[in-house]
């Protein structure tokens, strides 16, 4: 019997390609690789309230990676902050969603993001923001592979294990791929893990489509005190729809066609 996540995710996974198939292009593969951690966020781990969007102490999610826009949304139409219809609005002109996250225009995104390594910049100082308020508040943040070649990653990543940031829960979605390539070889990330514990961070690597071990790590990573914290998930760009995760790269912005887009809704299960 499917879990209330698994049918959450499988949900972000839908509404996402719905949306995307509704315009005919978007970034779907690092969009359907972020959906089991979306789905873990906002229907078990963080502290929101859909009916006051800007409630004081709510915890927080920063998608550094911001062209995985469309999954948000869905998982933010599934929440109850956003009704069904935008969706297929999705970067037209006079939208409230644009491809990448807007905090100006889009009930329920904290920052706008977009810019590769700014995002991850702006949680570190949400999590500062947070420390000095002492409201509790957990900080998180997801970036992707590719996104870890920009060198203001490392710049905020030295910065939060100096200022002890354990408030900010961290996710790297390694699915192997981006723009230009496969990851290892346009700029080999190396020995990712090692990288994280050297700056100082508590890291955990795990099957970023195991909602169990996702909920395991968050948990874990919240009873851990002095230092922040990064969950490393190993994901398939496209998981889940079997001729986009065949694509490889090239699903980093893909056209969607009507047939495309019922192939992958039956895949996924049917139009949901």
């Amino acid at each position: 019997m499917e879990t209330i996540l698994q049918e959450r995710s499988r949900r972000i996974r839908q509404l996402t390609v719905k949306a995307i198939g509704h315009l005919g292009v978007g970034h779907i593969g690092g969009c359907l690789s972020v959906a089991h951690v979306l789905a873990v966020l906002y229907f078990d781990a963080m502290r929101i309230d859909p009916g006051d969007p800007k409630m004081e102490g709510r915890d927080r999610l920063i998608v550094s990676k911001g062209h995985s826009g469309p999954a948000v949304y869905a998982a933010l139409v599934l929440r109850g902050y956003l009704p069904e219809s935008e969706l297929y609005t999705l970067n037209r002109l006079g939208t409230k969603l644009p491809s990448h996250c807007d905090m100006n225009r889009t009930t329920g995104i904290d920052m706008t993001t977009g810019s590769l390594g700014q995002g991850f910049s702006c949680a570190v100082g949400a999590a500062i923001g947070g420390k000095l308020r002492a409201d509790g508040a957990n900080i998180f943040t997801i970036i992707g592979d590719g996104e870890c070649q920009e060198g203001q990653i490392w710049e905020a990543a030295m910065l939060a294990a100096h200022k002890k940031l354990d408030n900010l829960i961290a996710f790297t979605d390694l699915n192997g791929f981006q723009i230009d390539g496969a990851v290892d070889r346009v700029n080999s990330l190396g020995d990712l893990a090692a990288k994280w514990k050297a700056f100082g961070w508590n890291v955990r690597e795990i099957d970023g489509h195991d909602h169990d071990a996702i909920k395991a790590a968050i948990e874990a990573a919240k009873g851990a005190k002095g230092a922040p914290h990064m969950i490393i998930l190993r994901t398939v760009k496209g998981k889940g729809v079997s001729f986009v995760e065949e694509m490889g790269a090239k699903n980093h912005n893909a056209t969607l066609s009507k047939e495309q887009t019922e192939l992958a809704l039956k895949e996924l299960g049917g139009e949901g």
